[in-house]
Formats: C-alpha cells, sequence, structure tokens
C-alpha cells in the first residue's frame, strides 16, 4: 500500500473515530469499533493520538458485558478553544468556546457610524484581543478563529464581499486576522454560521437535511445536508431573504422587488404596522410592536399574525424545493414566536402540497437563541478538526 493512501486512511479513521466520539460519547473503544467498522487495535491506537493532542479523555467506567468494566471516552472539553466572531448589521460579538460550546469570554462592541473597511477591521481585532485577555494563561489551547459575516461573504479568500446593512465591501478579513494573531481563520456567512451553531450545540442528533431560517435585519438561512454545509454551484444556497413573493413589491437591499426579505424583517414589520395602523409611533420599532402585541393591543397582535402567515409562505417554499427533515426558526423576529407560529403552523397545514408535508413538516423554535451565530462562527473550526 503506498504511504500516502496509508496516512489518508489514516486520517479518515480519526475524523471517524472523533466524531463518534463527539456524537456519542462517553462511548468505549470496543464501541467506537463495532459502530464505526474500524478494527479495534486502529481504535486504540488513534485514541491514544486524539488523547496526546488534548482531544480526548478518558471519563467513567461503563458497564461490564462479562469480564473488566471498559474506560469510556469523551471529548476533553477543555483541552482546546476557539474564537467565534460574529458581525452584525450593528455590533461585533466575540466569544472563546471550548469543543462543546461552553462560552468562557464574551465581549461585543458597536460597529462606528458610517464604518470603513480599516475601521471595521480594527474594532473587531479590538474584540477578539479583549477575549483573549481574558484567557491570557490559555491562549495557547486557542485552534483558530470563525467569522460570521452579515452579507456577501467570498469562502476561499476570507472576503466580505458586500454588506447591504453596513455598505462595506470587499473587507479583507481572513488576511487581516491571520496576520494579527498567526492563527487560521475561516469567514462563512452569518446565517450559513448560525445553522452550524444550531445543528452542532442544539442537541439535535444526526438529522440528514437541517435547515435554519434567520429572521432579523435581514432575511437567510443555512442548509446542512449529512452533517455539511450546502453552498450550491454559485455559493447562493440559502439566500431565501431574496426569493421573490411578489413582481411588483418593495425595493430589497439587493435591489430586486419583492423579496421575502421585504414582507417578514424587522423593517418589514415596522413597515407594515405604520400603514396598518394610523396613531403608530415615529420611532416604532419591531420590538415595540412585540410589546405592544404582548400588552394586548390588537392592531399589533394582527400585524404579527400577518407576519406569521408570510414566514409560513417562505416555509412551504423551502419544503417544496429543499424539503428540510428539521427547520429551526431564529434571529430577533422569532423574539416574537408566541404570536407567529401558530399563524405559521396553520399555513404550512393549508398550503403544504400532500397530507404528509401538511402533517410532518417539523418547525421549532431556535434552542440557541441569541448566541447560535456566534456559537456557529466558533464551530467553523470545529467542522474543518471533525470532518
Amino acid at each position: 500500500m503506498l504511504r500516502g493512501t496509508f496516512q489518508l486512511m489514516k486520517s479518515v479513521n480519526k475524523t471517524a473515530i472523533l466524531n463518534k466520539i463527539r456524537l456519542a460519547g462517553p462511548i468505549s473503544r470496543a464501541d467506537i469499533a463495532k459502530e464505526t467498522g474500524i478494527t479495534p487495535p486502529t481504535v486504540s491506537t488513534i485514541v491514544k493520538e486524539l488523547m496526546a493532542e488534548n482531544l480526548v479523555a478518558e471519563s467513567r467506567l461503563g458497564k461490564s458485558k462479562g469480564g473488566r468494566k471498559p474506560t469510556l471516552l469523551l471529548l476533553k472539553e477543555d483541552g482546546s478553544y476557539v474564537i467565534g466572531v460574529d458581525a452584525g448589521s450593528k455590533t461585533i460579538k466575540a466569544i472563546v468556546s471550548d469543543l462543546v460550546g461552553h462560552v468562557l469570554a464574551r465581549a461585543e462592541v458597536e460597529i462606528y457610524p458610517h464604518s470603513t473597511n480599516e475601521a471595521f477591521l480594527e474594532q473587531m481585532t479590538a474584540v477578539i484581543r479583549t477575549v483573549l485577555s481574558e484567557i491570557a494563561d490559555q491562549c495557547e489551547k486557542v485552534l483558530g478563529i470563525g467569522v460570521a459575516m452579515h452579507g456577501v461573504v467570498e469562502i476561499e479568500s476570507g472576503i466580505s464581499l458586500y454588506s447591504s446593512k453596513t455598505g462595506l465591501r470587499n473587507v479583507p478579513i481572513k488576511e487581516t486576522l491571520e496576520a494579527a494573531f498567526d492563527l487560521p481563520v475561516t469567514v462563512e456567512n452569518n446565517s450559513r454560521a448560525m445553522a452550524i451553531g444550531e445543528y452542532w450545540f442544539g442537541d439535535y442528533g444526526y438529522i440528514q437535511r437541517f435547515s435554519v431560517i434567520n429572521i432579523g435585519r435581514g432575511v437567510g438561512s443555512g442548509l446542512i445536508v449529512n452533517d455539511k454545509l450546502c453552498y450550491g454551484a454559485q455559493d447562493l444556497t440559502g439566500e431565501i431573504g431574496h426569493v421573490s413573493i411578489s413582481l411588483d413589491g418593495d425595493v430589497c437591499s439587493c435591489g430586486n422587488r419583492g423579496c421575502f426579505e421585504t414582507f417578514v424583517s424587522g423593517d418589514a414589520i415596522v413597515k407594515r404596522a405604520k400603514k396598518m395602523i394610523q396613531d403608530a409611533p415615529d420611532d416604532l420599532t419591531a420590538e415595540k410592536v412585540y410589546a405592544f402585541a404582548k400588552e394586548g393591543k390588537t392592531d399589533y397582535i394582527h400585524v404579527l399574525e400577518e407576519t406569521g402567515k408570510l414566514i409560513g409562505i417562505g416555509i412551504i417554499n423551502l419544503v417544496h424545493t429543499v424539503n428540510p427533515d428539521q427547520i429551526v426558526l431564529g434571529g430577533g423576529v422569532m423574539k416574537s414566536a408566541d404570536f407567529l407560529m401558530p399563524q405559521i403552523q396553520q399555513t404550512i397545514r393549508e398550503r403544504a402540497l400532500t397530507e404528509k408535508a401538511k402533517a410532518e413538516t417539523k418547525v421549532v423554535i431556535s434552542k440557541i437563541g441569541d448566541d447560535a451565530t456566534v456559537l456557529g462562527a466558533a464551530a467553523l473550526l470545529l467542522t474543518e478538526l471533525f470532518y
């Protein structure tokens, strides 16, 4: 056997064993061999390597099946750390996370108004330095930095091509951060990162087709199939916010008319409320719409119910094209879920093409909440480690 082929097989086996421990731990060496089909001697050799690399640790003794009790294995939570950065439309948030999503340090800054590329990168660098300072005696454990960026991202180069919310173009995030910190950097679109965060840390188990829709100031989604993010031929998989709902609707941030985003984003909710409610305050926000609805103000309840129907229509388009096994809804707008979800579910029951789809389409609210995107950014490094 050629040396290169042997090394490749060893790498594949190592990845399979590490991922099995992540998903099924605490687990014995014997069960790893049984469930992966890798020979017991190979499992023992690779586990020894993983322990030396501070990725895996021995846990308690398992139940005996006749003989000596097996020693169980699990991820060594504090063996390595990753940094996650969520660069949103208004703030830059950074965390340090361990291998299982425990947040060890966090910091956040508001993006300067009318920011430039240079100022934006200076703020991002500063907020990363802040979280690193909180683990100053353990910085050598950091594997790398993952950045979730609002807007269109060129994955390979790590350049943020364009963000409609900040107006910034061609921001060299990967190059700048790698030079500043001497760590590997991965950059991803925020909604795709959110999907990774939800899937990795939301305790869903294995789901073949998993979709997350992020509804806030903008609308995007991420699709994971067989544990991996989908991108499509031109890296546009997940741009559900720019699916056309109406040919002559409002102008979207992308320049087209009638995009899904113009119906269900936070700004769209405010615009609809002002149109439907004569005495709506000038300083109305999506948060205030929700607050008024919670106070029992009928007009504002109707605005959110209408929004729920429109979100349901967007979900039906996803069901009829991608047909995910699980759909998760997150983002700021979904904090109004108690008013939105009944209408979302009703719309699915009314519009899904088959009785099976009407009954079995699974739509839930994010389990991770506000940290889904920043944890997903951190998990970008872990996906490279585990797959």
